[in-house]
């Protein structure tokens, strides 16, 4: 009898096991407490393709993660959950100056940020601690503290769904824009990322664009700051304001900072004199969400064990045991508070899994 269970609790494609009724709840940064049908890790291309037949052949939906950092489930996934476990990176081009590394999707950020810097390989220290895989930073084209992922991807490998093939996307041609690609807009989910190619420098200067940074490293000469020093007062600062996700449920940054042309910026700062602004161009400004959102009232409040973080306005938060539409409700909320009062509309940076 247990093992005609395990057979209905398991299926194979190959050596591979797909399992069945599985608790996401390790798989999302949120932590809620939901299952799907079908979850199925892969480690290789031919995983993928085994993975992509077997949602075909079970008529079941697929939805890729990677860390689960990004994402909010509302209900039990009535398909497959593909987690991406491919890794590995490797030096494909190297001169005095630069090095191309080749990067899996599957790479944990964070990890791989510490690892460039150990390396004293210069371009993504300013995004360390951004929690998520390497193949979510240009679909989300990941950026922090002055710096965004699209400054030194060279190229993006990708496995198209519709076809079956692989195609490499150079920079230039995936459309990257604030928090934004090709990936998710006109193609998405219609590829798949395997693999990130970043351009690294080396011996680089700090970028210090960003008011914290420039104000930690005041009384320093910029040309003596070293790529692990940036990463360190990164992580301090980083730490000061977000949560840590193993400690209290979150996301990082539930909304995307909006942008508005310089006709709104300017109706705003009229009736806002100290509403914060950074210039993106000549006719377009970026707004702080989170100062938008502390000003409608919402910064340290909760509904029930859904809340919005004491030290950061940006960041919603599961106090124990939120389910994904409390959580999604509160944005809503604080979606409609920002608008009545400063008429703009907050666009979720989280992808919200229905």
């Amino acid at each position: 009898m247990k093992f005609i269970k395990l057979l209905h609790a398991t299926f194979y494609l190959c050596k591979m096991p797909v399992k069945n009724n599985i608790s996401l709840k390790p798989y999302n940064t949120f932590g809620i407490d939901l299952n799907t049908k079908y979850f199925f890790e892969v480690k290789s291309v031919s995983d993928f393709k085994e993975a992509v037949a077997f949602s075909k052949t079970n008529h079941a939906p697929v939805q890729i993660i990677g860390s689960g950092s990004n994402v909010l489930f509302l209900n039990n996934f009535n398909g497959l959950i593909v987690k991406n476990g491919l890794l590995g990176k490797e030096i494909i081009n190297e001169t005095d100056s630069y090095l191309l590394l080749k990067v899996k999707s599957g790479e944990d950020w964070p990890l791989l940020v510490d690892y460039c810097v150990q390396q004293g390989w210069g371009g993504i220290e300013n995004l360390s601690l951004i929690p998520g895989t390497a193949g979510a930073a240009p679909v989300q084209n990941i950026g922090a503290y002055g710096a965004e992922v699209k400054d030194v991807i060279e190229e993006v490998e990708v496995y198209d769904l519709q076809s079956g093939s692989i195609v490499t996307f150079s920079n230039n041609n995936c459309a990257f824009s604030y928090r934004n690609s090709i990936f998710k807009t006109s193609a998405k989910k219609r590829y798949f990322v395997l693999s990130v190619t970043l351009r690294l420098i080396k011996n680089s200067s700090a970028k210090l664009n960003y008011a914290p940074l420039q104000k930690y490293f005041a009384k320093r000469d910029q040309r003596s700051i070293t790529v692990k020093e940036v990463s360190d007062a990164v992580k301090q600062i980083r730490r000061s304001k977000l949560p840590d996700p193993d400690e209290l449920g979150n996301a990082g940054s539930f909304f995307k900072n909006p942008v508005v042309s310089e006709k709104k910026f300017k109706k705003l700062k009229n009736s806002n004199p100290d509403i914060p602004s950074y210039p993106i161009d000549n006719s377009q400004f970026k707004l702080a969400a989170g100062w938008l959102i502390e000003q409608c009232g919402w910064k340290g409040n909760r509904i029930g064990d859904a809340g919005v973080h004491a030290q950061q306005a940006l960041v919603l938060v599961n106090y124990g045991n939120a389910t994904g539409n409390d959580i999604l409700n509160l944005a809503k909320q604080i979606n409609k508070s920002v608008k009545d009062r400063f008429g703009l509309n907050l666009e979720f940076e989280v992808n919200v899994i229905e």
